[in-house]
């Protein structure tokens, strides 16, 4: 992997970035949310782990902005911060895991790793939904109404409807599939992010297709031969 450490506290990066080093990735660091948004722009990275104190901007406002354009590389927030209502904002503004400091090393890299290999996994091909297109490689949905972009987490979720698509999907499975299974966030971030991508096939102009909630089971993916059937 090629992964971007955005942390200012020098021990702490020289720490990963040895670690990930020996473990045979590529690692660039910065100290500064300045830093970090000079070094998306100019190079592509497969992961890019983001401290939330930054001394020049906190890492949700620069994770927030990265998401409005359109970045969907998986993030890995790192923080000080343990509380349940902290997970559940980096989560929703975008991040794709989250892990309180102090930590252990190997589940920081297990945690990097199957980030890396859910978003490897959805990366490319396109899938015909109905009169939707969903375009893994550019994270987009392509409907009637035009195109829509995804974020990372909204992408990964897409990823696993489309999938098996008229399947019921449980809660638990998604959160698995999408969360990972270290998740400890609270388990309605799935019906947030169903929500969110049901938005999104409205604003692609999807009408034969959606997202259905299947009472006291999960969710299922309905695509329609014809409008309204």
């Amino acid at each position: 992997m090629r992964v971007l450490v955005i942390e200012d506290e020098p021990r702490m990066s020289q720490l990963l970035r040895r670690g990930l080093s020996e473990e045979g990735h590529t690692v660039d660091t910065c100290d500064s949310a300045a830093r970090a948004a000079e070094s998306v722009r100019y190079a592509d990275y497969d992961v890019i782990v983001l401290d939330w104190g930054l001394p020049d901007a906190d890492g949700i406002s620069l994770l927030r902005t990265w998401r409005a354009d359109g970045l969907a590389t998986p993030v890995l927030m790192l923080t000080a911060r343990g509380s349940s209502g902290e997970k559940v904002l980096a989560l929703r503004t975008g991040a794709d895991d989250f892990l309180v400091k102090p930590f252990d090393f190997e589940e920081f890299l297990a945690r990097l790793e199957a980030l890396h290999r859910r978003a490897s996994a959805g990366a490319t091909g396109t899938s015909a939904l109905g009169d939707l297109q969903f375009q893994r490689a550019r994270r987009q949905l392509i409907g009637p109404s035009g195109r829509v972009d995804l974020t990372s987490r909204e992408f990964q979720l897409m990823c696993a409807f489309a999938e098996r698509p008229g399947d019921i999907r449980t809660r638990s499975e998604l959160l698995s599939e999408v969360w990972g299974a270290h998740f400890d966030g609270e388990a309605n971030v799935v019906d947030v992010y169903v929500g969110y991508l049901r938005l999104k096939l409205e604003s692609a102009g999807a009408r034969r297709v959606s997202i259905a909630t299947v009472r006291g089971s999960g969710y299922r993916l309905v695509v329609s031969a014809e409008p309204g059937r």
